[in-house]
């Protein structure tokens, strides 16, 4: 039977109960235990798969296909634990199981409430796996106080209440704000936090405590005092320069400690943070430095590339080298020429996206990269725009586009060079969509095999002519134009194993410059960096060194 910590947080949002959580597994994995991190979200989108990267950040997604929370790649990235859809679950999703079960009469004509019925179905998916690993981490979103969030905290207290004593402990997260004109820590919005979650009948085991400033002794022994909380399992956060900083820093502060205490293992075993040491040495001794520019759509909010972000740090360590990746609005390409915004970067990435908005900039990106002999990454939409770079300045179809574009606007527009994907292999099944069907859950979604062709740029990488990655679209690249794009230098170096949906494609006789279906940046890890990403990073430092 697993034992359950709980990850609350209190006062404000964002603080970081993610990180928190991802890095409190990682501390517990380097003292021997297996974990699973999963996210409870108040929200009452089923999942996060319709939202706008404006509104929730990037959208994760895992091997068996559901799409989640970005803290779940928080989770991967610190654990090496690949989340599965078991790992997630929103009000959304909780309140349509509940109605699924009432309209089949499942309940048997009972009143269909809060309490018992969906606190049951929280607590149903709180016991998935209970038996695979020594620690189960539940983060639930938002913040205490939140109304929606009253039923995953009522759905807790019950939990807890209903397993053996000291199975299951509870972790709050909160903020001391400092008021500069009185030179204070504030502990009040703590101590109201922490009674918020009482009056629920739940006390915290563990105060995480995130400050910008020293908390003195004094403050945590206030803390631990009128929080009913022991002094020692009081735990300062303070600001980091880097996220893979967290577990040494909150192992330092007495995190994993604290924990293991509340659940009265001693004595514990000793952590190895080896692991841990050597990430710290290569992001903080760099011996050079890259500018990679990433033209996307959604540059305002840094969260909406998440993944993709901390690949390049990745693909950086791996090359001991520092990577400035610098955002670039695409829509800007559509006004201005590109070559004084792109000609001082070593490398260009173009990342995923939907709409038509800023897809001619990520279009004379793509070109730029071509000509300049610049190493180029498109990922998803973004290798989608270097095909229909090709197929209009090389392969004389100046009409060339995406269905996607056409179907946004309502007009045929282009010549189809991207298409509305309406059949695929999953499995042992074929899966049918309509350009007409509900928008949430219905992409080509989840891990999906490539064949690599021998001799390829792309196989020389990965070091292998098979490979399994995730994907997330709905559109695709119709090998109708495979002979023509072939023949003026743009080889389809990666399929589908049945030979139909193309995967990988790449510029032949360039330095660098691959694009890629599927989203690399899912898989990669601080102690395991993706292998595309390794060599995009070696390629801009090569490119670096001859300029």
């Amino acid at each position: 039977m697993a034992r359950y910590i709980f990850i609350t947080g209190g006062v404000v949002s964002s603080l970081g109960k993610g990180l928190a959580s991802a890095a409190l597994g990682a501390l517990l994995q380097a003292r021997g235990y297996t974990v699973r991190l999963r996210k409870l979200d108040p929200y009452l989108n089923v999942d996060p798969g319709t939202m706008s990267p404006f509104e929730h950040g990037e959208v994760f997604v895992t091997d068996d296909g559901a799409e989640t929370d970005l803290d779940l790649g928080h989770y991967e990235r610190f654990t090496g634990v690949s989340a599965r859809q078991t790992d997630s679950i929103s009000s959304g999703r909780i309140y349509s199981n509940v109605l699924e079960k009432e309209r089949r009469g499942d309940y048997l004509g009972k009143t269909i409430q809060v309490i018992p019925h969906v606190t049951n179905e929280i607590k149903d998916f709180l016991r998935i796996g209970d038996a695979e690993v020594d620690f189960m981490l539940c983060e639930i979103g938002g913040t205490v106080g939140d109304i929606e969030g009253l039923p995953f905290f009522e759905a807790i207290r019950q939990f807890i209440h209903e397993r053996p004593r000291g199975q299951s402990i509870l972790m709050h997260l909160t903020l001391l704000p400092y008021l500069a004109a009185s030179g204070e820590l504030k502990t009040k919005p703590t101590q109201h936090s922490v009674k918020e979650l009482q009056s629920i009948g739940l006390a915290p085991d563990v105060l995480l405590l995130r400050s910008e400033h020293p908390i003195p002794d004094k403050e945590r022994e206030k803390i631990a005092l009128f929080c009913n909380v022991r002094k020692e399992h009081v735990i300062a956060a303070y600001d980091l320069k880097t996220i893979y900083q967290a577990p040494l820093a909150y192992h330092q502060a007495g995190l994993d400690q604290a924990v293991l205490d509340a659940f009265g293992i001693t004595p514990a075993p000793k952590p190895n943070l080896a692991r841990w040491e050597d990430v710290m040495d290569r992001l903080t001794h760099p011996e050079g430095e890259v500018r990679v520019a990433i033209v996307g759509k959604y540059t305002q909010l840094e969260d909406a590339y998440k993944s993709i972000a901390e690949a390049l740090t990745h693909g950086g360590m791996a090359n001991r080298t520092k990577v400035r990746a610098e955002w670039i609005d695409a829509e800007i390409f559509e006004r201005e020429d590109p070559a004084p915004w792109l000609e001082n970067f070593h490398a260009i990435l173009v990342p995923g996206g939907f709409g038509e908005r800023g897809t001619e900039g990520k279009i004379k990106a793509a070109r730029y990269a071509r000509e300049k002999n610049i190493p180029y990454l498109g990922i998803c939409l973004g290798m989608q725009m270097a095909v229909i770079e090709a197929s209009r300045n090389l392969a004389g179809l100046p009409d060339a586009g995406s269905e996607e574009f056409d179907h946004e606007k309502g007009a045929r527009r282009f010549t189809p060079v991207v298409y509305h994907l309406k059949e695929w292999v999953q499995g042992n099944h074929v899966v049918q969509r309509k350009a007409g069907d509900d928008k949430g859950g219905t992409m080509r979604l989840g891990a999906y095999t490539a064949t690599l062709k021998e001799g390829s740029h792309v196989a020389r990488i990965y070091g292998t002519t098979t490979i399994e990655e995730r994907h997330r679209h709905r559109y695709e690249v119709d090998i109708a134009y495979r002979e023509k794009l072939e023949s003026c230098g743009l080889i389809f170096s990666g399929m589908s194993p049945d030979g139909k949906l193309p995967e990988i494609v790449e510029v032949k006789d360039h330095p660098w410059f691959i694009g890629v279906q599927f989203h690399p940046e899912l898989k990669s890890k601080p102690f395991a960096p993706h292998p595309l990403f390794a060599d995009f990073v070696r390629a801009a430092v090569e490119g670096a060194r001859l300029v």
